[in-house]
């Protein structure tokens, strides 16, 4: 599921409004197209085309705008698809296509997703990621920021309900917590409380450690 809400500043931030606006219509209108167009059945244990245009075949998406679903957690990939569906999270391209999917598809969906391996991040600034580490494991004391072992453990594997981190693009975690810091996510409460304290360089920190971790 696609969570770009909004392009943080860096690589990609040069590029201009109307150039995002047309490249999101154009990825909606291929996606309602490949929705509307006859399908034959398709069987449980196959990817389905809708999300495999952006998360790719096996969920390993390799734009790292769009986030990696291998390894997830069924019971958090359907939250997420239905809290796009509900309107309780916002995005263009994922709110159209939720918006067509019922939850038993979204369980199918999610079921096939979890079951797949992730492929591993690549750490490009070692020196940023020891940083993030030490936020990682043992929070930031001065702002009040837990650390995120917590909830989503050492290896970054998360729970049930808590999303699996590990091995998951830099700048897909940067974007999310900057969502959550300024409200544009607003779909977890906890997690917005704790972004809220976190600073730029924190955030790109912790982000460039947890792409390091292996999960399970």
């Amino acid at each position: 599921m696609s969570q770009h809400d909004r392009a943080p500043a860096g690589r990609l931030g040069h590029l201009w409004p109307e150039r995002r606006k047309t490249f999101h219509r154009a990825m909606m209108l291929a996606l309602l197209l490949s929705v509307s167009a006859p399908q034959t059945s398709r069987a449980e244990d196959a990817p389905n085309p809708l999300c495999a245009a952006c998360h790719m075949p096996d969920g390993n998406s390799t734009n790292p705008k769009f986030p990696k679903l291998a390894g997830l957690n069924t019971t958090y990939i359907t939250k997420q698809i239905m809290d796009f569906k509900n309107t309780k999270r916002v995005e263009e391209i994922m709110s159209s296509m939720a918006g067509r999917i019922t939850e038993q598809e979204a369980v199918v969906m999610a079921e096939f997703y979890s079951k797949q391996k992730r492929t591993p991040g690549t750490v490009t600034n070692p020196a940023l990621a020891a940083q993030g580490q030490l936020i990682y494991d043992q929070g930031i004391d001065s702002s009040a920021v837990p650390a995120c072992t917590g909830c989503h453990e050492t290896d970054g594997s998360g729970s049930r309900k808590i999303p699996n981190l590990a091995g998951q693009h830099t700048y897909y975690l940067i974007m999310q917590l900057k969502n959550f810091r300024n409200g544009l996510r607003n779909n977890d409460g906890r997690m917005r409380a704790v972004a809220k304290r976190m600073t730029d360089q924190e955030i790109a920190a912790v982000a460039e450690y947890i792409t390091g971790l292996k999960g399970e």
